[in-house]
Protein backbone atom coordinates (compact mmCIF):
# COMPACT_ATOMS: atom_id res chain seq x y z
CA UNK A 1 0.00 0.00 0.00
CA UNK A 2 1.15 3.53 -0.78
CA UNK A 3 0.17 7.01 0.31
CA UNK A 4 -1.29 9.57 -2.05
CA UNK A 5 -1.74 13.32 -1.60
CA UNK A 6 -4.12 15.17 -3.90
CA UNK A 7 -2.49 18.60 -4.31
CA UNK A 8 -3.22 19.92 -7.81
CA UNK A 9 -5.52 22.87 -7.08
CA UNK A 10 -4.69 26.56 -6.95
CA UNK A 11 -6.14 27.58 -3.54
CA UNK A 12 -7.38 30.95 -4.79
CA UNK A 13 -9.32 31.80 -1.63
CA UNK A 14 -6.03 32.29 0.21
CA UNK A 15 -5.05 35.22 -2.01
CA UNK A 16 -1.39 36.20 -2.21
CA UNK A 17 -0.30 33.28 0.01
CA UNK A 18 -0.95 30.88 -2.85
CA UNK A 19 -0.24 33.19 -5.77
CA UNK A 20 2.67 31.01 -6.87
CA UNK A 21 2.58 28.26 -4.24
CA UNK A 22 0.38 25.17 -3.97
CA UNK A 23 -1.81 25.29 -0.88
CA UNK A 24 -0.25 22.07 0.39
CA UNK A 25 3.07 23.91 0.84
CA UNK A 26 1.72 26.49 3.29
CA UNK A 27 3.58 26.32 6.60
CA UNK A 28 1.52 25.24 9.59
CA UNK A 29 4.07 24.32 12.27
CA UNK A 30 7.47 25.98 12.21
CA UNK A 31 8.98 24.78 8.96
CA UNK A 32 6.40 22.02 8.48
CA UNK A 33 3.86 22.40 5.71
CA UNK A 34 0.47 20.76 5.17
CA UNK A 35 2.27 18.31 2.89
CA UNK A 36 4.78 17.55 5.65
CA UNK A 37 1.93 16.60 7.97
CA UNK A 38 0.38 14.28 5.37
CA UNK A 39 3.66 12.54 4.60
CA UNK A 40 4.47 12.23 8.29
CA UNK A 41 1.12 10.52 8.81
CA UNK A 42 1.91 8.01 6.08
CA UNK A 43 5.26 7.22 7.63
CA UNK A 44 3.67 6.88 11.07
CA UNK A 45 1.41 4.04 9.87
CA UNK A 46 4.27 2.20 8.20
CA UNK A 47 4.01 3.21 4.55
CA UNK A 48 7.24 3.36 2.56
CA UNK A 49 6.12 5.11 -0.62
CA UNK A 50 3.84 8.00 -1.59
CA UNK A 51 2.65 9.81 -4.70
CA UNK A 52 1.69 13.48 -4.87
CA UNK A 53 -0.78 14.51 -7.57
CA UNK A 54 0.33 17.95 -8.74
CA UNK A 55 -0.95 20.62 -11.08
CA UNK A 56 -0.78 24.30 -10.17
CA UNK A 57 2.83 25.35 -9.45
CA UNK A 58 3.89 21.71 -9.66
CA UNK A 59 7.55 22.67 -9.83
CA UNK A 60 7.41 24.01 -6.26
CA UNK A 61 6.57 20.51 -5.03
CA UNK A 62 9.03 18.82 -7.39
CA UNK A 63 11.92 20.85 -6.02
CA UNK A 64 11.24 19.62 -2.47
CA UNK A 65 10.78 15.92 -3.17
CA UNK A 66 14.31 14.81 -2.29
CA UNK A 67 14.32 16.65 1.02
CA UNK A 68 10.85 15.37 1.91
CA UNK A 69 11.87 11.83 0.98
CA UNK A 70 14.86 12.02 3.31
CA UNK A 71 12.85 13.60 6.10
CA UNK A 72 10.11 10.96 6.19
CA UNK A 73 11.88 7.90 4.83
CA UNK A 74 9.45 7.66 1.93
CA UNK A 75 10.07 7.03 -1.74
CA UNK A 76 8.28 9.98 -3.35
CA UNK A 77 7.19 10.86 -6.86
CA UNK A 78 4.54 12.96 -8.55
CA UNK A 79 1.71 12.45 -11.01
CA UNK A 80 0.91 15.60 -12.99
CA UNK A 81 -2.64 16.75 -13.78
CA UNK A 82 -2.46 18.88 -16.95
CA UNK A 83 -6.03 20.15 -16.46
CA UNK A 84 -5.69 21.24 -12.83
CA UNK A 85 -6.64 24.85 -13.57
CA UNK A 86 -9.57 23.89 -15.82
CA UNK A 87 -11.23 20.83 -14.28
CA UNK A 88 -12.09 19.76 -10.75
CA UNK A 89 -10.53 17.04 -8.66
CA UNK A 90 -12.48 14.04 -9.96
CA UNK A 91 -10.08 14.29 -12.88
CA UNK A 92 -7.08 14.75 -10.56
CA UNK A 93 -7.77 11.49 -8.79
CA UNK A 94 -8.39 9.73 -12.10
CA UNK A 95 -4.97 10.88 -13.30
CA UNK A 96 -3.48 8.67 -10.56
CA UNK A 97 -5.63 5.63 -11.44
CA UNK A 98 -2.52 3.62 -12.31
CA UNK A 99 -1.67 3.54 -8.59
CA UNK A 100 -5.01 2.23 -7.31
CA UNK A 101 -4.18 -1.45 -7.78
CA UNK A 102 -1.38 -1.14 -5.22
CA UNK A 103 -3.78 -0.05 -2.51
CA UNK A 104 -3.81 3.63 -1.53
CA UNK A 105 -4.21 5.78 1.55
CA UNK A 106 -5.48 9.02 0.01
CA UNK A 107 -5.31 12.39 1.78
CA UNK A 108 -6.44 15.74 0.43
CA UNK A 109 -3.51 18.13 0.16
CA UNK A 110 -5.29 20.83 2.17
CA UNK A 111 -6.31 18.77 5.21
CA UNK A 112 -4.40 18.79 8.50
CA UNK A 113 -5.12 15.87 10.81
CA UNK A 114 -3.27 13.41 13.07
CA UNK A 115 -2.15 9.95 11.95
CA UNK A 116 -4.89 8.42 14.12
CA UNK A 117 -7.19 9.08 11.14
CA UNK A 118 -5.16 6.75 8.92
CA UNK A 119 -5.06 4.25 11.77
CA UNK A 120 -8.88 4.35 11.97
CA UNK A 121 -9.17 3.59 8.26
CA UNK A 122 -6.75 0.69 8.44
CA UNK A 123 -8.65 -0.67 11.43
CA UNK A 124 -11.94 -0.28 9.55
CA UNK A 125 -11.00 -2.62 6.70
CA UNK A 126 -13.74 -5.21 6.32
CA UNK A 127 -13.34 -6.58 2.82
CA UNK A 128 -15.04 -3.52 1.29
CA UNK A 129 -13.75 -1.49 -1.65
CA UNK A 130 -13.17 1.92 -0.05
CA UNK A 131 -13.09 3.13 3.56
CA UNK A 132 -13.76 6.85 4.10
CA UNK A 133 -12.95 8.87 7.21
CA UNK A 134 -15.99 10.38 8.92
CA UNK A 135 -16.21 13.02 11.61
CA UNK A 136 -19.37 12.02 13.46
CA UNK A 137 -18.96 14.60 16.22
CA UNK A 138 -18.94 17.89 14.29
CA UNK A 139 -22.07 20.02 13.98
CA UNK A 140 -22.89 20.07 10.29
CA UNK A 141 -23.93 22.98 8.11
CA UNK A 142 -24.22 23.79 4.42
CA UNK A 143 -20.54 23.64 3.47
CA UNK A 144 -19.59 20.27 4.93
CA UNK A 145 -19.27 17.19 2.69
CA UNK A 146 -22.00 15.18 4.36
CA UNK A 147 -22.48 11.41 4.20
CA UNK A 148 -25.51 9.16 4.48
CA UNK A 149 -24.87 5.53 5.43
CA UNK A 150 -27.02 2.43 5.20
CA UNK A 151 -27.85 0.40 8.30
CA UNK A 152 -24.82 -1.73 7.39
CA UNK A 153 -22.51 1.30 7.55
CA UNK A 154 -22.02 1.57 3.77
CA UNK A 155 -22.17 4.77 1.73
CA UNK A 156 -25.62 5.61 0.42
CA UNK A 157 -25.00 9.26 -0.47
CA UNK A 158 -22.21 11.85 -0.25
CA UNK A 159 -22.92 15.50 -1.02
CA UNK A 160 -22.77 18.95 0.56
CA UNK A 161 -26.50 19.40 -0.04
CA UNK A 162 -27.60 16.45 2.13
CA UNK A 163 -29.74 17.12 5.19
CA UNK A 164 -27.43 17.58 8.21
CA UNK A 165 -30.08 16.07 10.48
CA UNK A 166 -29.93 12.72 8.73
CA UNK A 167 -26.21 12.64 7.89
CA UNK A 168 -23.90 10.17 9.61
CA UNK A 169 -21.10 12.73 9.60
CA UNK A 170 -18.68 14.73 7.48
CA UNK A 171 -16.18 13.19 5.09
CA UNK A 172 -12.82 14.76 6.00
CA UNK A 173 -10.86 14.04 2.82
CA UNK A 174 -9.04 10.82 3.76
CA UNK A 175 -9.80 7.47 2.10
CA UNK A 176 -8.42 3.95 1.96
CA UNK A 177 -8.65 2.49 -1.56
CA UNK A 178 -8.39 -1.30 -1.64
CA UNK A 179 -6.48 -2.81 -4.60
CA UNK A 180 -9.43 -4.84 -5.89
CA UNK A 181 -11.50 -1.66 -6.38
CA UNK A 182 -9.05 -0.13 -8.89
CA UNK A 183 -10.92 -0.83 -12.12
CA UNK A 184 -14.40 0.12 -10.95
CA UNK A 185 -13.16 3.29 -9.23
CA UNK A 186 -11.29 4.45 -12.34
CA UNK A 187 -14.40 3.85 -14.45
CA UNK A 188 -16.62 5.71 -11.98
CA UNK A 189 -14.27 8.71 -11.86
CA UNK A 190 -14.09 8.84 -15.66
CA UNK A 191 -17.87 8.73 -15.97
CA UNK A 192 -18.04 11.55 -13.42
CA UNK A 193 -15.70 14.03 -15.10
CA UNK A 194 -17.06 13.15 -18.54
CA UNK A 195 -20.52 14.07 -17.26
CA UNK A 196 -19.23 17.35 -15.85
CA UNK A 197 -15.50 18.21 -15.52
CA UNK A 198 -16.29 20.49 -12.56
CA UNK A 199 -17.43 17.63 -10.34
CA UNK A 200 -15.53 16.50 -7.24
CA UNK A 201 -14.01 13.08 -6.68
CA UNK A 202 -16.65 12.61 -3.98
CA UNK A 203 -19.15 12.65 -6.87
CA UNK A 204 -17.01 9.85 -8.28
CA UNK A 205 -17.41 7.96 -5.00
CA UNK A 206 -21.17 8.35 -5.39
CA UNK A 207 -20.96 6.99 -8.93
CA UNK A 208 -18.81 4.14 -7.62
CA UNK A 209 -21.41 3.24 -4.97
CA UNK A 210 -24.24 3.54 -7.49
CA UNK A 211 -22.39 1.01 -9.66
CA UNK A 212 -22.26 -1.48 -6.81
CA UNK A 213 -19.01 -0.52 -5.09
CA UNK A 214 -18.93 -0.88 -1.32
CA UNK A 215 -17.77 2.23 0.51
CA UNK A 216 -17.60 1.89 4.28
CA UNK A 217 -17.61 4.84 6.68
CA UNK A 218 -15.09 4.79 9.51
CA UNK A 219 -15.52 7.13 12.47
CA UNK A 220 -12.34 8.99 13.42
CA UNK A 221 -13.42 9.91 16.94
CA UNK A 222 -13.10 13.37 18.44
CA UNK A 223 -9.77 14.35 16.94
CA UNK A 224 -8.73 17.85 15.82
CA UNK A 225 -8.55 18.39 12.07
CA UNK A 226 -9.17 21.15 9.56
CA UNK A 227 -9.59 21.64 5.82
CA UNK A 228 -7.70 24.76 4.78
CA UNK A 229 -9.75 26.95 2.45
CA UNK A 230 -9.21 30.47 3.81
CA UNK A 231 -7.17 32.50 6.28
CA UNK A 232 -9.25 31.46 9.28
CA UNK A 233 -8.79 27.80 8.38
CA UNK A 234 -5.04 28.33 8.07
CA UNK A 235 -4.91 29.83 11.55
CA UNK A 236 -6.82 26.82 12.89
CA UNK A 237 -4.48 24.46 10.98
CA UNK A 238 -1.53 25.98 12.77
CA UNK A 239 -3.17 25.14 16.09
CA UNK A 240 -3.99 21.59 15.00
CA UNK A 241 -0.58 20.89 13.47
CA UNK A 242 1.13 21.42 16.82
CA UNK A 243 -0.56 18.20 17.97
CA UNK A 244 0.14 16.15 14.83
Amino acid sequence: MIGMVLAAGAGKRLGSLTEDLPKTLLEVDGGRTILDVALGNFAAVGLEEAVVVTGFAAERIDERLDALSDRYGLTLRTVFNPKALEWNNAYSLWCARGEFARGVLLANGDTVHPSSVEESLLAGRNGDDLVIALDEAKTLGEEEMKVHLTDEGLLDAINKSLDPATAAGQYIGVTLIEPHSAGLLAEALQATFERDPQLYYEDGFQEFADRGGKVRGAAIGEVPWVEVDDDDDLARAREVACHC
